[in-house]
């Protein structure tokens, strides 16, 4: 099931199901006890400590050159936001620079090889420089990040531990 999900991202399909499809026509040599599409979806809340678990094992080295972004993971339209139950009270409305959104947000450093460092999945609604702190333990050098990241007094307490928080 991890290699699936795994595949997934690396696919140009939109959707799991889309791409399930595939998988079923074109890839059942690969999956010989391939399980119903239905039942792959109910069991995937089985692979968050798993797949978690995996990104910290493939945590890539440290350089000091970093960088910090953050992207938004919408899970219904603004328009359903009130109808939706499957998030109810985990999802948050933010805002990103393409507009409004309901959701979580991935926040993400990466070394200057492209390496995995450190992630964090928050609600919607938090700031893009409340998470700096804490995803930067243990990096040194230089933390470039865009201007949600830039502060003053964050700028001092991470040139404290080493780490020189740049605007890019």
């Amino acid at each position: 099931m991890m290699t699936i999900v795994i595949l997934l991202h690396q696919s140009n399909y939109r959707t799991f199901k889309h791409f399930y499809e595939y998988v079923s026509r074109y890839l059942r040599k690969e999956f010989p006890s391939l399980i119903s599409y239905s039942h792959f979806v109910y069991l995937m809340k089985n692979l968050f400590i798993p797949i978690f678990a995996f990104l910290l094992w493939k945590r890539g080295e440290m350089t000091g050159i970093a960088f910090i972004d953050s992207t938004s993971i919408d899970v219904c339209h603004n328009k359903r936001i009130k109808r939706n139950r499957v998030f109810k009270g985990l999802a948050k409305r933010g805002k990103t620079t393409a507009g409004w959104f309901y959701g979580f947000k991935l926040h993400l450093i990466i070394n200057d090889k492209g390496e995995l460092l450190a992630f964090q999945l928050t609600p919607g609604n938090v700031a893009d420089v409340r998470m700096v702190e804490n995803l930067s333990k243990g990096l040194f050098g230089k933390l470039f990040g865009d201007k949600g990241y830039i502060s003053s007094e964050l700028t001092k307490k991470l040139l404290e531990q080493g780490l020189e928080l740049l605007q890019h």
